[in-house]
């Protein structure tokens, strides 16, 4: 029962802010949702399939035309092929200025036959350093998969394929900060990394090997959209309180199943976490003494 009291008092002092953002669903083409931010001579469309480049001359990347404050974003992405060492395909969320927040899923590049290394992280407020890494249990070379982020007053949630990959926690109980006020643009972009991005820098780009080709479909957007001049919440009484399923009690943590999922994820996938990087951080990171996973 007491957690059912923290929930409802989240929610509550959030729907008590000002100012509303409009709650919006759209499944549709790049164009509808998104638009390039640089290199526009790097893009290319084939249907509803969008390609974007990367030579030795740019990379490339776009950004939505709006920006959300809670709710999922998902793009389905089939990666560069072959040898991709040094390239970095990035697709996150992030809001602006210094003190910003951003969820980011970075897709690691690597040398014809080893695994893409995915690596995701959260800033909040400006600070990030809260990397984990995991080689995926497939190609992601080969087909498109989808890659989604769900934010909500409780948790943001990291998503392959549906599978839960990483969660963080609303520990503001606990004194700990949590992303909850600052809208954000979603983003994506395919640039050149070589200084750390395979194997700690050691292998370079190889751009014979280019241009470096990720594809991407599949643009989905449940969320709040908000002006980009105000920093608010969703207020409930400005429409259907249906609409924002995102925060429905279900959407408070993981189900039983996506508990189990994101378990043998850890155990099987995951290379790396910084909660466990003794050398980077001496002293445990205090939001890492609380997360349950």
């Amino acid at each position: 029962m007491v957690k059912g009291y923290v929930i409802l008092g989240l929610l509550s002092a959030a729907f008590a802010l000002v100012g509303t953002c409009v709650c919006s669903s759209a499944s549709s083409r790049f164009d509808d949702l998104f638009q390039p931010s640089w290199a526009l001579d790097h893009f290319t469309y084939q249907g509803d399939v969008l390609n974007m480049k990367l030579d030795n001359y740019s990379g490339a990347g776009f950004s939505s035309k709006s920006k959300y404050l809670f709710g999922k974003v998902t793009v389905q992405i089939k990666l560069v092929e072959g040898d991709s060492a040094g390239t970095v395909t990035a697709y996150y969320m992030s809001s602006d200025g210094p003190y910003h927040n951003e969820f980011d899923f970075e897709f690691l590049g690597n040398t014809t036959g080893e695994p893409y290394l995915v690596q995701t992280n959260v800033y909040v407020n400006g600070v990030g350093n809260r990397e984990q890494r995991l080689n995926l249990w497939f190609d992601p070379t080969k087909d498109f998969h989808s890659y989604s982020i769900l934010w909500n007053h409780r948790q943001v949630v990291f998503l392959v394929d549906e599978t839960p990959v990483r969660v963080h926690t609303n520990l503001e109980h606990k004194g700990i900060p949590y992303p909850k006020d600052q809208p954000m643009g979603v983003y994506s972009s395919i640039w050149n990394a070589d200084d750390w991005a395979t194997q700690g820098g050691r292998v370079k780009t190889d751009w014979s090997k280019g241009p470096f080709i990720a594809s991407y479909t599949g643009f989905q957007i449940d969320g709040c959209k908000c002006p980009d001049s105000v920093a608010s919440r969703c207020d409930a009484a400005a429409g259907d309180p249906k609409q924002f399923w995102w925060d429905q009690p279900t959407m408070s943590e993981l189900n039983v199943h996506q508990s189990h999922q994101l378990l043998w994820v850890r155990a099987n996938h995951m290379v790396y976490d910084y909660c466990s990087d003794t050398a980077r951080f001496p002293a445990t990171p205090v939001e890492c003494q609380h997360h349950q996973h």
